[in-house]
């Protein structure tokens, strides 16, 4: 009988603060467990960069949740960089147990240093950039990471089994330091929110008019979200008399700063009356928030795929997106919601068609929850992930 196929994924965090990614990785590794393999995820008690407790968890215990197996290793000694020197240890003395890794972020420090551990132990891996290789990514803080991937990301890509891409668009615009690591294209799945415990009405509990369109921004605060077109653009339908309220779901734990240019922004416009502020939702009360609302927005500059979108798509919203977010062609192709360049005007147009017509609104929806249904299913995405592991393993292996 064979063993089964034994996956280990690095992530700094799997907080639910920090979003999209470390949800990806929870829901990714049940999918594998479920297929049959044994999955271990090491990581970080990070659970936010500036003013949060670190996670209540074990620290270095094996801790079982769902069908697969969690290490938590204490922040230290830089905590606001989710770096580890204990995962870092621990990596060395186990690396060789599992037959491949999985290594999610670039430019993080404990990843960075896990890729190198990985290599020096000779246990194949693949890097997930989160959206890092974007050249509009990469222009943030350009020199330090300049020189930062020149020490540490352009070896670890070089010594990848694989680049792991959400998208066929990530893949095409990534920059790859000038390595000929070979890119695998494998989206991210969505699970289902589990139906709320008790009856909520998001409407009742914000004090959000029934007349009112809702509309639904679930994603971190964060300036490449396209929140500076976002907020013009549903001014200038305010004036022009279009009704909606704008719910926005998110906090950000690693700039707070920016954080409360946000909610000053908005005090100080006509919007204050048609915006509501929730901070970071989870559980009810985001399943609460999906079912009330009628569309959901995310305008970013740069998305490498977006979590938030596929999940508002599975509840049935129809999504206004921009098409820097990397599946909007399959949402166009679908008809699923409506696209949108990164500009205030061309936000506006798309916001204002969706705004008028609520039969379409409602059509759109259906063909969204199909969309992620067909597309984001995480037995599937598992299925072919571990097909990609057992090549890229047995590429590995050193030929005769």
């Amino acid at each position: 009988m064979t063993p089964p196929l034994k996956i280990l994924h690095i992530v700094p965090s799997i907080s639910l603060v920090y979003g999209g990614p470390s949800q990806m990785v929870r829901g990714f590794s049940q999918a594998l467990s479920a297929a049959g393999t044994e999955v271990t995820i090491i990581t970080t008690d990070s659970n936010g960069d500036v003013d949060e407790a670190p996670l209540e968890v074990p620290i270095g215990q094996p801790v079982k949740e769902d069908n697969y197996t969690v290490y938590y290793f204490r922040c230290s000694p830089f905590r606001r960089y989710k770096f580890s020197f204990n995962l870092l240890r621990w990596l060395w003395n186990h690396a060789q147990e599992y037959d491949i890794a999985h290594v999610h972020a670039l430019f993080s420090p404990v990843s960075s240093f896990a890729a190198t551990v990985l290599r020096q132990r000779g246990v194949p891996y693949l890097m997930r950039p989160l959206g890092t290789l974007d050249p509009a990514d990469l222009r943030k803080k350009r020199q330090i990471k300049k020189l930062y991937a020149a020490v540490l990301e352009r070896p670890n890509l070089a010594g990848a089994a694989a680049i792991h891409f959400t998208s066929e668009q990530e893949a095409q615009v990534s920059e790859r330091f000038g390595t000929e690591t070979s890119g695998i294209v494998l989206p991210l799945g969505v699970t289902p929110l589990p139906p709320a415990a008790a009856a909520a009405d998001a409407r009742d509990r914000f004090a959000i008019p029934r007349d009112r369109p809702l509309i639904l921004f679930m994603s971190r605060l964060d300036p490449k979200k396209g929140i500076d077109l976002l907020l013009p653009a549903l001014e200038i339908l305010q004036h022009e008399g279009l009704d909606f309220h704008l719910v926005m779901c998110g906090a950000n734990p690693q700039d707070r700063e920016y954080e409360q240019s946000v909610h000053q922004r908005v005090e100080r416009s006509e919007l204050r009356s048609h915006v509501t502020f929730t901070g970071f939702v989870s559980g009810d009360l985001k399943t609460a928030l999906l079912q009330a609302a009628d569309l959901f927005v995310l305008p970013s500059y740069y998305e490498n795929f977006g979590i938030s979108v596929a999940e508002a798509m599975l509840a049935g919203l129809p999504v206004v997106i921009s098409n820097q977010v990397h599946i909007w062609n399959t949402i166009q192709h679908t008809e699923s919601g409506w696209i949108c360049d990164c500009t205030i005007d061309s936000l506006t147009t798309q916001l204002r068609d969706a705004l008028k017509q609520p039969e379409e609104r409602a059509q759109r929806g259906l063909n969204a929850q199909r969309c992620a249904k067909d597309h984001y299913s995480w037995e599937a995405i598992a299925e072919q992930a571990i097909a990609i592991y057992q090549n890229l393993i047995w590429e590995s292996v050193p030929k005769k």
